[in-house]
């Protein structure tokens, strides 16, 4: 029997590798908007990589509302719920972006236990399970993150306490539904549309020649595609239930990245920068450039983060990180996102 599968932001990044993995592997899937308007847009997204789309449809569905969840998840047999607020324009005020992350969560949970789901996958954060600064542990799935951290901006924030919240949720009210998050690193990858573009407007802003030097930022890399496979595996392993797993790959600094794209890349890659930004530097831009904002507070460090649980539980087997990084500067030239004016 064929399984019906809810994905929850259907226009984003990481959502619409999900649905093609899905697709790809044979299962109905049901994708949820905010607005209805984009599901054109969404469903020749999906389609561009070449795996039939009949067995896609759009909902309408928020989650700053309580509307249109319970419609979406009758009949659903698993639910992978992606969706989180980015709040562009909210970096600055830390609690911004955690009540819509949070309730949000809880209403995906709520309609889907009601529903009787057989196991919702929530994507998290790796930075959720990052450990003190200035201690030696490795970052793996026993660390829970302080959400209070100054470390950490208001997506990070949101996302620590809205895993916090959907674990505390499913422990009193789950029932038999059962309960999976993955906690990414930094996803890069070929996009399928220029929207949501997340982590991957690093990669942008260097080929852009926008970022006027290069920053002493650590990635701890995954591919989009390795990632929605990992999601596809942990909806349905018996082992995945009541788990959590960091899906990182390769670590590599922003030099690194830089170093990769202007070597395979050639002339395509003349505006990425070569000279390093000091610190401070990067501390001003930031107030200016979100996605930099992320990181500023890991300038220079590297911590150690592993995936041995994924690899070994569900046979997580990230592709290396330069290919990775040239894959999506490819694909962002195709899109015509990079060098845009």
């Amino acid at each position: 029997m064929t399984e019906t599968v809810l994905v929850t932001g259907g226009t984003g990044f990481v959502a619409g590798w999900c649905i093609v993995e899905l697709l790809r592997q044979g299962s109905v899937v049901r994708a949820t908007l905010r607005d209805m308007s984009g599901a054109r847009a969404a469903r020749t997204a999906v389609a561009s990589t070449g795996v039939p789309v009949e067995r896609l449809s759009f909902l309408p569905a928020d989650l700053t509302s309580d509307k249109g969840w319970d419609t979406a998840m009758m009949g659903c047999d698993y639910v992978l719920h992606v969706a989180s607020p980015l709040g562009r324009d909210a970096s600055r005020d830390r609690d911004a972006l955690v009540g819509p992350a949070r309730d949000g969560t809880l209403r995906v949970l709520h309609a889907a236990t009601a529903a009787g789901v057989k196991r919702v996958v929530m994507t998290s954060a790796a930075t959720a399970a990052r450990p003190p600064r200035d201690t030696s542990f490795v970052s793996d799935e026993t660390i829970w993150a302080d959400p209070d951290d100054s470390r950490f901006d208001a997506y990070r924030r949101s996302k620590i306490l809205a895993e916090r919240a959907a674990w505390d949720f499913m422990a009193r009210s789950g029932g038999k539904t059962e309960f999976t998050t993955i906690l990414p690193g930094a996803v890069f990858g070929p996009v399928l549309t220029a929207e949501d573009l997340g982590s991957v407007q690093l990669i942008q802003r260097l080929l852009d020649g926008r970022l006027p030097g290069i920053p002493r930022i650590g990635l701890w890399v995954v591919d989009v595609r390795d990632l929605a496979d990992l999601h596809v595996r942990a909806m349905t392993s018996p082992e995945a239930a009541g788990e959590r797993f960091l899906a990182v790959g390769d670590f590599m600094w922003m030099e690194d990245i830089a170093n990769t794209l202007r070597a395979q890349l050639g002339a395509r890659a003349a505006g990425v920068p070569t000279r390093r930004l000091p610190d401070a530097v990067v501390r001003f831009m930031s107030l200016f450039l979100p996605p930099l904002r992320t990181f500023t507070a890991e300038l220079g460090r590297k911590t150690a983060t592993s995936s041995d649980k994924a690899r070994r539980v569900l046979g997580f087997s990230p592709r290396p990180a330069v290919s990775t990084v040239i894959d999506c500067a490819r694909s962002l030239m195709a899109e015509n996102v990079a060098h845009a004016a």
